[in-house]
């Protein structure tokens, strides 16, 4: 009779070859998943280049080309050439807390490796490569590798659940979560698409450097954003915001954390024209900011 460890271990070994064909990894040290025909899904911060080295479980490698890429949701999209790798298909319904899942990677094309753990919780917000926040992310258990990042988290029918970010504390890890909208924003980058969010096209002060800050140059004590650098060319820049400023208010809302400033530009036109309000030294000035083209905005939700 059969042990449950060896039924255990029977079925992560079924799972796992069952997976492995669809696992790549992607450049020199991350890992990604076939999700169609030429479409390769990793996370944003994997792609450094224009061209990028997709290395398949049999040991093919292929040149693909980023298709296109959403630094702040941290996803991307390769167009490569998949040979015979099989498309992995996608769970038709959302992990639940407890549910038993394996996280595959091939990390930098290094040999295809599986972990088994649990969802230990769902709905879980990070921080994007760009300092933004990203909500409904899918928290588990199963430990990575490093260059695992990109990599697939399956069910035990060795459907797609999500596709892992990074590591979170002690022995937790991070998950897009597959399903509808994953595929929507899949198919956008497909078709370089990629999403154009509201910015300023600045850099803020962490709290605490921010407090030691506007002490040394006398600023007040008042809730803001300090402005520890500005993008040339931006929005910001353009409209004549300064490195020291501190911003108070932005299209008549007060702003106090980088994730308020995100929602607050969010909720205005794309090409509009926003106040926003900041104090410099013992100076209250109000200025007109075009957000006029997308910049790279850092630290700023």
């Amino acid at each position: 009779m059969a042990t449950v460890a060896e039924d255990l271990s029977k079925s992560v070994a079924d799972v796992a070859a069952k997976v492995a064909p669809s696992v790549v990894g992607v450049g020199a040290g991350g890992s990604g998943v076939v999700v169609g025909t030429g479409v390769v899904v990793t996370n944003a911060h994997n792609i450094r280049h224009e061209e990028v080295v997709v290395t398949f479980a049999d040991g093919r490698r292929a040149e693909g080309r980023p298709a296109g890429v959403d630094v702040d949701g941290d996803l991307a999209v390769v167009s490569v050439d998949t040979g015979d790798a099989p498309v992995l298909p996608v769970a038709g319904a959302p992990v639940r807390m407890g549910d038993a899942v394996l996280a595959l990677a091939n990390p930098g094309g290094r040999a295809v490796r599986v972990s088994v753990g649990n969802v230990s919780a769902t709905d879980v917000a990070f921080r994007g490569p760009g300092g933004r926040r990203v909500g409904g992310a899918i928290e588990h258990t199963a430990p990575l590798a490093r260059g695992s990042s990109g990599g697939p988290v399956v069910d035990v029918a060795g459907r797609l659940v999500g596709i892992d970010t990074h590591r979170v504390g002690d022995g937790f890890y991070l998950a897009l979560p597959a399903g509808e909208a994953l595929q929507a924003r899949v198919d956008a980058l497909s078709r370089g698409e990629v999403p154009h969010r509201r910015r300023l096209g600045i850099a803020i002060a962490p709290p605490r450097v921010a407090r030691r800050l506007r002490q040394s140059v006398g600023l007040p004590e008042r809730e803001g954003l300090l402005v520890h650098a500005v993008e040339e060319g931006g929005p910001a820049d353009r409209a004549g915001i300064r490195q020291g400023d501190l911003v108070v208010r932005v299209a008549g809302t007060d702003v106090t954390t980088v994730d308020e400033l995100a929602s607050t530009l969010e909720g205005t036109d794309t090409h509009a024209t926003v106040e926003v309000f900041i104090v410099r030294g013992a100076e209250e000035i109000t200025l007109g900011v075009d957000l006029g083209p997308d910049v790279a905005e850092k630290g700023a939700g």
